[in-house]
Parts: C-alpha cells; sequence; structure tokens
C-alpha cells in the first residue's frame, strides 16, 4: 500500500493489531514526526514526549547533526562486516574510551547484545583468570532487574510476566534483593564471576537504591575479586545528569553496558566498555556480529557523543531533573505515594487505590504529554535531555489536572 501517510489512526492501529505480533501494549497514538522535545501524530496533533524511546532519544527527537552524518556515512559505506576494517571503527574506540575513561571497547547493535556480551567476557574471565573451574561460574543480579528479552536474560529476571512458558532457563545466576549490599556480600562464592546491577532500575520503576550502595558494592567486588559489571545502557550517556549514574558514587565498574542513546535514536548500537585486562579475554573468533562496528554505527554514535558534550546536555539535565522532580513533587496529588529519580529518569509512584498508572498515562496523552506507565503503579517522566525549564512549565501545567484527577 503506497498511501500508508494517509490512513488514520485507527486504520493504522487496526493494520498493527491484525499482522503485528501482540507483544506490546502501546497507547493509542500514531506518530509520523518528531523534533527535539516534540513528536506528531498522523491526525497532526502535537505532544511532548516523556520517554525518550526509554533513553534512546536524549538528544532530542531528529536532532540535525546526527542525521547529517547518519546520510554522510549511508552515502559512503553503510556496512563492511568486520571481515574487513573500516576508517570509523578505530576513531569511534579512542573517542568513546577518551569520553569515559575506559581502556577498550566492544561494539555490538543492542542492548541485549551488550549485556550479553558482558556476560560472556565475565565467564570467560573467571575461568582464565580467576581460576574458576569450568562450567562452574556463577553471576549474581538484583531482584527487579531488566536486562533484556533473551532466554539468557530472562533467565535472570524476578518478573513472571518476563519468564513464564520461556524455559527451561540458562543456569549460573543468583538473584539477591535490589540496593542489599549485605545480600550480596552473603551470595559471593569462589565461584562469583561477576555481579552486574543497574544504578538505578528503570524498567523496575525508577527505584533509586540507599545512599552509597554502589560505593558498597564496589568494595565488596574489589575485596572478593568479583568484576562489577554497571547495566547503563538506560541510566548512561547523561540520564541522570551525570555521564554515568555510577559517577554519583564514584565508582568505577569493571564493565560498562551502554546503549540506546549511544546513537542519538537514529540507529541501533551498544557497547561493553570496560578495563583491557578484562575484554581482552577476548580472542579472534570467540565472539562477534556482522553488525557489530559497522561504518554507519560507528559514525553516528561519534556524532552523538560529539552533539551530548558539547551542547551541555549533561548539565542541562542535572538542572532540569532537579525542577523537574520539585515541579511534579509540589502538585500535592493523593494519588502519589512518592516522587523520586536523579536528573530526568523520574518515577511517579501511585499509591495502589489511585487504579494504576495506565489510565493518568492515557489521561495525559489527552493533555498532549506521552509516558508510560511501568510496574502498574508508577508513571515514569524522562524527556530528552534538550528540554528547557518554559518546556517543564508548559508540561506541568497539563501533568497536574491528570494527577489531580479522580
Amino acid at each position: 500500500m503506497d498511501n500508508l501517510v494517509q490512513l488514520t489512526t485507527d486504520e493504522l492501529i487496526a493494520l498493527e493489531e491484525r499482522y503485528g505480533a501482540h507483544n506490546y501494549h502501546p497507547l493509542d497514538v500514531v506518530l509520523s514526526r518528531g523534533e527535539g522535545v516534540w513528536v506528531w501524530d498522523v491526525e497532526g496533533n502535537r505532544y511532548m514526549d516523556c520517554l525518550s524511546a526509554y533513553s534512546a532519544v536524549n538528544q532530542g527527537h531528529a536532532h540535525p547533526r546526527i542525521r547529517q552524518a547518519l546520510v554522510d556515512q549511508a552515502m559512503r559505506l553503510p556496512l563492511t562486516s568486520r571481515a574487513f576494517r573500516n576508517d570509523q571503527l578505530g576513531l569511534y574506540y579512542k573517542e568513546l574510551c577518551d569520553l569515559t575513561g575506559f581502556e577498550m571497547v566492544l561494539p555490538m547493535n543492542t542492548g541485549a547484545e551488550a549485556v550479553e556480551s558482558a556476560l560472556k567476557v565475565a565467564r570467560k574471565w573467571g575461568y582464565q583468570v580467576k581460576g574458576i573451574p569450568d562450567g562452574q561460574a556463577e553471576i549474581i543480579a538484583c531482584e527487579g532487574n531488566f536486562a533484556g528479552r533473551t532466554i539468557t536474560l530472562v533467565s535472570f529476571s524476578s518478573e513472571p510476566l518476563y519468564r513464564d512458558d520461556f524455559g527451561p532457563y540458562t543456569p549460573g545466576f543468583k538473584l539477591i534483593p535490589y540496593g542489599d549490599a549485605k545480600a550480596l556480600e552473603a551470595a559471593i562464592t569462589p565461584h562469583t564471576a561477576a555481579f552486574i546491577v543497574e544504578p538505578i532500575q528503570g524498567e523496575g520503576g525508577v527505584i533509586v537504591p540507599p545512599a552509597g550502595y554502589m560505593k558498597k558494592v564496589r568494595d565488596l567486588c574489589t575485596k572478593h575479586n568479583v568484576l562489577l559489571i554497571a547495566d547503563e545502557i538506560q541510566t548512561g550517556l547523561g540520564r541522570t545528569g551525570k555521564l554515568f549514574a555510577c559517577d554519583h558514587d564514584g565508582v568505577r565498574p569493571d564493565l560498562v553496558t551502554v546503549g540506546k542513546a549511544l546513537s542519538g535514536g537514529f540507529y541501533p548500537v551498544s557497547a561493553v566498555l570496560g578495563r583491557r585486562d578484562v575484554l581482552g579475554v577476548f580472542k579472534p573468533g570467540e565472539h562477534g556480529s556482522t553488525f557489530g562496528g559497522n561504518p554507519l554505527a560507528c559514525a553516528v554514535a561519534r556524532e552523538s557523543l560529539r552533539v551530548l558534550v558539547e551542547e551541555n546536555m549533561v548539565e542541562n539535565t542535572a538542572r532540569m531533573g532537579d525542577y523537574l522532580q520539585e515541579r511534579l513533587a509540589e502538585m500535592n496529588s493523593p494519588h502519589v505515594k512518592e516522587v523520586r529519580g536523579k536528573g530526568l529518569m523520574i518515577g511517579v509512584e501511585l499509591k495502589p487505590e489511585a487504579g494504576g498508572a495506565r489510565r493518568f498515562c492515557e489521561a495525559l496523552q489527552h493533555s498532549g504529554i506521552l509516558a508510560k506507565e511501568t510496574h502498574v503503579n508508577t508513571i515514569r517522566f524522562a524527556p530528552p535531555l534538550i528540554i528547557s525549564k518554559a518546556e517543564i512549565d508548559w508540561a506541568a501545567e497539563r501533568i497536574q489536572p491528570v494527577l489531580l484527577m479522580k
């Protein structure tokens, strides 16, 4: 059908429902254009995007510099595979390491691939360096985590919706309560290769651990010769008001997974960052990806990182995040249990008797705000990092009546 752009919202939704697998429950808005913090639907209605594609669009929709980098590279050379070298990969490696302070990069495509790769690295390091007996490596994770949807990643999920009917599960994982350093120490054995943790649990409901938790975790991992893997796919690259959420506690993990905003929303790009002696355990042929490290991805990521730094987006996030949290907290809604988060990663948890966050998100949509519920009772607000004070004020005027509705 050549005239899809002329179809109505209802007609386009009907096509999705008829031909697509029903593995999502989106709001019934059909978007066709975006710019900055704004998106427009097929009927021409404008909305403020307060989800940012789960932090993939930190730099704002259709950032002109990133878009141009994509176009320029696509016209020259999009893909070589890693069978050959390309003129973007080495530059991408250096610029990412210079910015983050890590020594080595493993390029992948999606966030789930980055986490899978980090787990493979950790196991191989455990056998080759730590001396764990073959096949007995353990990796500790936290309840409430979200790392992706692969069989292995749902194997250490505590969410029945993500796990049910997908077994048998990959062995070798232990789950402990989130934010509990004593539980981590109790779970560590001589066979523990790594601890993987989100500095803030995003899909878990924007759960912020107790102050000092990440520092205690770092000390325990160092003491017991366990790799600390920080999953910063949502929290990284400015979302919390620091380049990485771990930076709030002055913590340097052994491995960090990044993705989403690494491409400004233009292309799937992810990576594992880490120490040379850890990522260096991989030898040619042991791990790979046809698209990982392709020249188009590298060019887009390079410009996405430059934009983040040169346009002071991280600093803006720290300021605007504080302001947005203040505006949300002062609304004094009888439905709100807690407002929490860091930077522009904010969760508004509703009381159970409020009737669930979904109806509030649907009401926000009708008021020109796009947000998404998570874990039934929490509304997540995570606009692009370029948002201004005036735009937050515009949003607050529309959010308050919704939070006060019966």
